[in-house]
């Protein structure tokens, strides 16, 4: 998925004569990957797309070395480039990616809830910060210099809660990771922040995310809490505010047929969710006798 994005990037029709596109698309490519496998570690995650995660049969140490080392070939390609301003921007966006896994990892050790806007600046300094390495890395070979940051802030947030509502509450993204493995983690998604400071009276959702479990009845348990306080339907309101979002500013910058796409793509899950849930809330149909 992070590859069809950065392709769809550089093919942007102010960007797509960027010399240098492959190398920055592998580079991104690459500093992505290294930190799922640091993300992974950091998270005590079991199964990553389906499969073990690499530290489960690598060990901890080789694959921590392994991914340090992905990040320093990462800044070779970029040398590269041979731009002044490459290393720069290379070092800014990586700076950001860990200040805002420090911030995840922090909240989630200490049993800190973030606020809603505190939520969205850390996934900003997290996942903007790769979108925002592929971006400006290939703006310096381009004569448009157009400020994508809106755009980039709203996939951003797009993707990292969309990946939050997936973790609890789709069947498919269960199959690839453990049932809802944010709340073994401890994790403060979206859906959980929003059901804390909803209802600041209960510590329900508190006390769960302490637990670590893995336990599936508490689980199921907490995921019908979310449906009950509205979380899931909050969650699912503000992907669709972020996806017209997304596309106001695609077109705003031009249009990108191929973004475009890949939105309407990852909308389909809240789309289909969302149907679900109006159905089921529609009173059966009255029958003449």
């Amino acid at each position: 998925m992070a590859r069809r994005l950065l392709l769809t990037e550089s093919c942007w029709n102010h960007i797509n004569t960027c010399y240098n596109c492959q190398v920055i698309i592998e580079v991104t490519e690459m500093l992505h990957n290294a930190s799922l496998l640091i993300d992974d570690i950091e998270d005590s995650s079991k199964l990553r797309r389906g499969f073990p995660v690499a530290h489960s049969i690598y060990g901890v140490p080789s694959v921590i070395n392994s991914a340090n080392y992905v990040y320093f070939l990462g800044l070779e390609k970029v040398l590269i480039l041979e731009h002044p301003e490459a290393v720069r921007v290379f070092t800014r966006q990586l700076l950001e990616l860990h200040r805002g896994q420090g911030l995840d990892i922090h909240w989630r050790d200490t049993y800190t809830c973030p606020t809603e806007q505190e939520y969205r600046k850390m996934v900003l300094q997290k996942t903007g910060g790769l979108f925002g390495l592929a971006v400006g890395l290939m703006q310096l070979f381009s004569d448009w210099k157009q400020d994508l940051k809106p755009l980039l802030d709203t996939l951003g947030l797009f993707f990292q809660i969309r990946d939050d509502y997936a973790n609890l509450s789709s069947r498919e993204y269960s199959e690839n990771k453990s049932f809802c493995e944010d709340l073994t983690e401890g994790k403060f998604s979206f859906p959980t922040i929003h059901a804390i400071w909803s209802r600041p009276e209960s510590t329900q959702v508190q006390n769960i995310l302490r637990q670590r479990t893995e336990n599936m009845d508490i689980k199921r348990y907490c995921v019908d809490y979310l449906e009950k306080v509205g979380s899931f339907a909050y969650t699912r309101q503000t992907l669709r505010e972020l996806e017209i979002e997304a596309y106001r500013l695609i077109r705003e910058f031009g249009g990108n047929p191929q973004l475009e796409s890949l939105v309407k793509h990852l909308s389909q899950m809240h789309h289909e969710a969302e149907a679900t849930a109006e159905s089921s809330c529609e009173p059966p149909s009255s029958q003449n006798h």
